[in-house]
């Protein structure tokens, strides 16, 4: 006989889905709440916008499409909100373009599933980005150039100014500052900054879109993120 999902590994954190499918809205419901998960629930995204404002949910699942007000509405006033900006958001859409998944990704969502998805590539992403939030860096400054990343500020200063800039794009910065020249896999990447180990489905193509991103940010410091043909990326700290 199959054992069931864990419930002795309480948590305790609270994840608050929103969602207007009620049928993905229970499935996801009953796995995160297997997994010791709290879920809090939205059906519409001004209803969601709120709760997340009033209850700071460890994490939020955010449809792209909700009646009332749409996901990339909310994922912006959330990460320019001073309580919830460092909220990680996972975005749910059911457009596979692109595009799509750019705009979310420049909005500050920390990743993205497309529908149709099952459980347990939703449990491995949301697994993924909490333990990404819980692992705080330690208190430093990374220095290149013009490039000053505060990792205690959670902040990144071109000559001084600072520039907006999501979480995930923080992290691969830093990962990629941290290498010391070294050529880093898009493999490699999605384990360190996404934690992705062991899910064979995950994009490799999440991390240039970041990069491009990334690049567009920090201006004339772009060349320094090198592209090695057929392998990967490094960062030029010379």
């Amino acid at each position: 006989m199959a054992s069931c999902p864990s419930k002795n590994l309480m948590t305790n954190e609270t994840i608050l889905l929103i969602e207007d499918d009620k049928n993905i809205l229970e499935l996801v419901k009953y796995n995160l709440e297997e997994e010791g998960f709290r879920i809090r629930t939205a059906t519409k995204g001004n209803t969601g916008l709120e709760m997340a404002l009033k209850e700071s949910p460890a994490l939020v699942i955010l449809d792209l499409m909700l009646p009332e007000m749409n996901g990339l509405e909310i994922c912006k006033i959330l990460k320019q909100n001073e309580k919830t900006r460092l909220t990680p958001i996972i975005m749910l859409t059911a457009k596979g373009t692109e595009s799509d998944k750019v705009v979310g990704l420049e909005l500050g969502a920390d990743d993205y599933v497309t529908k149709p998805f099952s459980p347990r590539e939703l449990m491995a992403r949301i697994k993924a980005v909490l333990r990404r939030f819980r692992e705080k860096p330690i208190e430093e400054v990374l220095r290149s150039g013009t490039i000053e990343l505060d990792t205690k500020k959670h902040e990144l200063r071109l000559k001084g100014k600072t520039v907006e800039i999501t979480a995930k794009e923080f992290e691969l910065l830093e990962v990629l500052m941290n290498s010391k020249g070294r050529v880093l896999t898009r493999e490699a990447l999605l384990s360190k900054v996404w934690d992705y180990e062991d899910f064979v489905n995950i994009e490799t193509r999440t991390v240039d879109m970041h990069i491009v991103q990334l690049r567009k940010k920090i201006g004339k410091e772009a060349e320094r993120i090198v592209t090695v043909k057929s392998v990967g990326y490094r960062f030029d700290g010379e």
